[in-house]
């Protein structure tokens, strides 16, 4: 086993999304002060991004810049050093509205850079649309991580970087595990990695996410190759087939222990923001 003692472990918690429910899992957080609350929890028990959505009053999700502005405000009060990353998916919005809250200036942005299948739809992401979100970060100072369905889509983020439509070295964040698109695949995981580090140097930075039962093998397969991991009740609402995660926090709190099975140390927010070259808190 690779001597990973130097390399912190960024965790990642996607507190909501757009899709679970309290039918789902009673502990979705829905409302604005339940994601405070359930996101308070989480950076407690080690995660140092978080990575929102907003619902409406009847938990529908939206792109609504007023509740992102309070979630915002209220995930910098409770949880200080935290990086707050605002979702621009499509779930949530349709056109330019997807990115209305990115004048707020968070740390960070998710930016998905091209289209691809989702479960019962195509994930739109057209290429005018990808230029103007990119284009809105850039402006405004926020730092996208880069979103990446497909290999194409890492491939796309280095013609952005070189056209210099992202202002920094892309944050790559592989995505398998979703119906219809790219399945939790060992080999080409490892492909991925090595495409990040041929378009972006070895030592890019990037992270992984898994759908479903795909969380834990991808939590697993980030934390002991050297990068970072997402978690959270967006993704996944069970701990295994027969029990339902009881919080955001307890997800975390799984990434943790793999972190201590690997030798890595779990980032804290100051360690994670000089990682990433995001400004202080």
């Amino acid at each position: 086993m690779n001597d990973l003692s130097n390399k912190p472990c960024i965790i990642c918690v996607a507190i909501t999304g757009s899709l679970p429910t309290k039918a789902n899992n009673p502990a979705v957080p829905i409302s604005i002060a339940e994601q405070i609350e359930s996101t308070h929890a989480a950076f407690e028990a080690g995660a140092t991004i978080a990575h929102c959505h907003v619902r409406d009053d009847e938990g529908k999700p939206t792109s609504d810049p007023d509740r992102f502005a309070q979630l915002k405000e209220g995930l910098e009060k409770h949880c200080h050093g935290m990086i707050v990353q605002l979702s621009t998916g499509g779930r949530s919005g349709a056109g330019q509205a997807r990115g209305g809250m990115l004048p707020l200036r968070p740390d960070m942005a998710s930016l998905s850079v091209g289209s691809n299948n989702f479960p019962t739809r195509v994930y739109e992401n057209p290429p005018d649309l990808v230029d103007w979100l990119a284009g809105e970060m850039k402006a405004h100072g926020v730092m996208p991580e880069i979103e990446a369905f497909d290999l194409s889509h890492i491939l796309k983020a280095r013609d952005m970087w070189d056209k210099g439509q992202l202002a920094t070295r892309p944050y790559v964040q592989f995505v398998m595990g979703v119906k219809n698109a790219m399945p939790a695949d060992r080999d080409v995981f490892e492909y991925y990695i090595k495409t990040v580090h041929r378009l972006f140097g070895t030592d890019a930075p990037w992270c992984a996410a898994g759908i479903g039962p795909a969380q834990i093998v991808l939590n697993e397969w980030a934390v002991s190759m050297g990068g970072h991991a997402r978690t959270g009740l967006e993704d996944n609402v069970r701990l295994d087939k027969d029990r339902l995660a009881p919080s955001n926090a307890a997800l975390v709190a799984r990434v943790v222990d793999l972190c201590g099975k690997y030798n890595r140390p779990v980032a804290d927010w100051r360690t994670a923001r000089a990682i990433l070259g995001l400004r202080a808190a």
